[in-house]
């Protein structure tokens, strides 16, 4: 499995897309914040829109990891005419503006707030990414497009189809920013550089190995002090913090498939279950009992 998908794998996401906007200018969309664990994402798959201070084209998609509030819009805010229901196979809003038309797809993807602590640390407060005419990002452009044509003319099984095609998202998401971005922090920072890549698909493969900083750096072909450098760089953090969340990520998920605490602490790592027990705590605030108790998010 390659890196991305492995580190996806500790963290699943589900994804909902239902809601389609039709508005002509000018128009006003205002979203308020969303609980831990729920970020808010649009799709511009016609026309443009004005968020966070710049200017979203055709194919952009925006997404608040952290769920803060926001607004998107084109036109003076004051003059635009308040939205209503239309049909639709999503749920649909359309207003009375004659301006040009945008047409947007929004949704949200929902992480388990406890569990997906480390991927939501790595993410910023607004991510946006580009598919017009970007070679990086075709496979984006063509699942918004399946999704525009199911969204627009609903035939036999489409609302089936685009829940099936959205759970797809996030992930074709992750990697286009990740090739697009400038810099990328925390884990997806070292997901990004090339020469961290085979220490950190090492930490994902074999989370029980007590790794030390010496193998890390072989496995990477630098030296001891170059390799901790350039991660420290990368991830904002030691290789030692980094192994010991994706440890955490990999209990949580084996904690959630009914996996006992002392098998757990052992398939990542630990020989005493009680010293799994106070890493896991320190992690997720609760031990491992607790945290298989929890209700369901």
């Amino acid at each position: 499995m390659d890196p991305l998908s492995h580190l996806l794998s500790l963290y699943p996401v589900r994804t909902a897309l239902d809601v389609r906007c039709r508005f002509g200018a000018p128009w006003v969309l205002d979203h308020e914040g969303t609980p831990r664990g729920v970020a808010p994402y649009h799709l511009i798959v016609r026309g443009e829109a004005q968020a966070e201070g710049q200017t979203l084209q055709t194919g952009d998609i925006i997404v608040f990891p952290h769920g803060r509030a926001h607004r998107l819009h084109i036109g003076d805010p004051q003059h635009a005419s308040a939205p209503h229901s239309a049909p639709g196979v999503l749920r649909s809003l359309a207003n009375d503006g004659d301006g040009p038309q945008t047409d947007i797809l929004c949704g949200e993807f929902r992480f388990d707030a406890h569990g997906s602590a480390g991927l939501l640390a790595a993410l910023p407060e607004v991510l946006v990414v580009h598919t017009a005419g970007r070679p990086d990002a075709q496979s984006l452009r063509h699942l918004l497009r399946m999704l525009q044509e199911e969204a627009e003319t609903p035939r036999g099984g489409s609302a089936a189809i685009i829940r099936q095609l959205a759970s797809a998202l996030f992930a074709l998401l992750i990697r286009t920013w990740l090739e697009q971005a400038l810099a990328v922090p925390g884990l997806f920072g070292v997901l990004a550089e090339r020469r961290l890549q085979a220490a950190l698909n090492g930490m994902l493969t074999a989370p029980e190995k007590p790794w030390t900083l010496e193998q890390l750096a072989d496995t990477s072909h630098m030296s001891r002090a170059t390799f901790a450098r350039l991660f420290k760089q990368a991830a904002n953090a030691t290789p030692a913090d980094v192994l010991a969340q994706l440890r955490m990520a990999r209990a949580a998920r084996l904690l959630d498939d009914g996996q006992p605490a002392g098998v757990v602490g052992e398939a990542v790592g630990y020989q005493s279950e009680a010293a799994f027990n106070r890493a896991f705590k320190r992690q997720y605030g609760v031990g491992p009992g607790a945290y298989r108790r929890r209700a369901p998010e």
